[in-house]
């Protein structure tokens, strides 16, 4: 059996990550659009106002992710790229990927124990804690689909890598 071709192999990696990059930005985009527009437009003190809020924050983060993932990508090879080096690449985006959406799952669990917490009679503005916590569970829901989406393609696409032992 031949060897794979590692620059057709980082060429296939980003490429899917490059998609997969854009997929996150139109998330951003609609969560800057939707949420942008309604958290100037909903009662300060109400759960809505504090889940577009949170939604907004989340964007900026997930926009400077986006960005920065997008900046590392296309960058000329070494001439030479090893296969080893490829399989090493692959291997740490999907780990990377994974590690995401264990992280995902706890703001999952976050967002669920916020607003179990609004829901106790001594809770301090329970209109914040229940805001927040809805939108820690809308971010975390999506983010958990990407990451889980994103390693099982990485995992399908390392085939030839695991076909050599790599």
């Amino acid at each position: 059996m031949t060897a794979p071709d590692p620059l057709a192999l980082h060429q296939a990696r980003e490429l899917l990550e490059g998609r997969g990059l854009a997929v996150l930005a139109a998330w951003v985009l609609g969560n800057v659009l939707v949420s942008g527009y309604f958290v100037g437009r909903t009662d300060r003190r109400t759960a809505a106002h504090h889940f577009h809020f949170m939604n907004v924050a989340w964007a900026l983060v997930n926009a400077g992710l986006a960005t920065w993932g997008i900046l590392g990508l296309y960058r000329a090879l070494p001439a030479g790229w090893p296969l080893a080096a490829e399989a090493a690449a692959h291997h740490h985006d999907e780990r990377l990927f994974l590690l995401n959406a264990g992280l995902d799952g706890l703001y999952l669990l976050t967002g669920r124990w916020l607003r179990h917490r609004a829901a106790a009679p001594a809770a301090g503005n329970p209109a914040r804690l229940a805001g927040y916590g809805r939108s820690l569970a809308w971010q975390g829901g999506f983010l958990l689909a990407f990451d889980v989406a994103m390693g099982a393609l990485l995992y399908a696409t390392g085939g030839p890598l695991r076909a050599v032992g790599l």
